[in-house]
């Protein structure tokens, strides 16, 4: 029997969010227990030979459990250990300072935009081509799909050498990585969804004379964002991937991948976990941005009548 309380609107909201918080939050107590644990198990060896002077130094597993959990070059950081320079990166340093992460989270997420947007204006173009044109889907399909076959890192260091001599530099060229990343997901997405009307709602149009700009514009892209969103979010996903990777060949000063990058020099674990977090937070940050697109796009979608 459900309590008292349960019955009111707002009994009833906080029972209903109670319910979504409590398993996301067991889930993760459990992860952060099993991290704690697991900096104890990695971080063991290195404490007791460099800080607490080999095993018969004479510590308790107190002193070991606090040593793992406050080394400066951990193997695995404990997890304050990463919230502490998470709010340093982010609280003391200027916006547009090297040290400050916010600066090397925005130059990434600056590429990784770009590259979405020209990912996303290329899926749908090879989309269009192919569903009006069968010939091109032979055509090109197959090179699409092999396109895919080739790892980004073993693709992102000759287009950057490629654009670099031809002067292009900055952000465009790890926008380009960015976009090699996100215009397959939404060209195979658009492709079924162009696809997507009926046999009975094309000759509806075609009894009104409608030519194929007309169709395209009034039933097959209304029809298609349904399959649109999905893909762009994965889009999205994949093109800070590619941003942060075009990062890494190129020594760049700024970007979440300089980042990763100068602090695996320096042996600094913390800083690179710092960054990792923060490529998460952006990339969540990317996908509900997508997701609050697509609820405005869908909620104003009218039916083809």
């Amino acid at each position: 029997m459900s309590p008292a309380w349960t019955t009111t609107a707002w009994g009833r909201r906080l029972h209903t969010l109670w319910h979504a918080v409590l398993p996301v939050g067991t889930v993760l107590s459990v992860l952060i227990g099993a991290w704690y644990l697991g900096a104890v198990a990695l971080n063991a060896p290195g404490a007791i030979e460099r800080v607490l002077g080999g095993p018969e130094g004479g510590w308790s597993w107190q002193d070991l459990v606090r040593t793992t959990w406050a080394m400066q070059r951990p193997v695995l950081p404990a997890p304050h250990q990463i919230a502490i320079d998470l709010w340093h990166s982010l609280l003391d340093w200027p916006a547009d300072s090297p040290r400050s992460l916010l600066m090397h989270t925005a130059t990434t997420a600056e590429a990784t935009l770009l590259g979405f947007v020209l990912g996303t204006l290329l899926g749908l173009l090879l989309a269009i081509g192919i569903v009006h044109a069968p010939t091109l889907e032979k055509a090109v399909m197959p090179w699409i799909v092999a396109s895919q076959t080739v790892p980004v890192l073993a693709i992102a260091p000759i287009v950057l050498v490629v654009l670099g001599s031809l002067g292009l530099t900055g952000t465009l060229p790890k926008a380009v990585i960015s976009m090699y990343l996100c215009f397959f997901p939404v060209t195979v997405a658009m492709v079924q969804g162009l696809r997507a009307p009926q046999t009975i709602e094309k000759e509806l149009l075609y009894t009104y004379a409608a030519n194929r700009m007309q169709t395209l514009w009034m039933l097959r892209l209304p029809s298609a964002l349904p399959y649109l969103f999905p893909a762009l979010r994965v889009a999205i996903a994949a093109g800070l991937v590619g941003a942060i990777v075009a990062e890494l060949p190129t020594g760049a000063q700024a970007g979440l991948g300089a980042r990763l990058l100068t602090s695996s020099y320096y042996g600094n674990t913390v800083q690179i976990w710092s960054a990792l977090v923060m490529s998460a937070v952006l990339g969540v940050v990317l996908t509900a941005a997508v997701s609050l697109l697509e609820r405005v796009a869908l909620r104003q979608r009218q039916p083809v009548r």
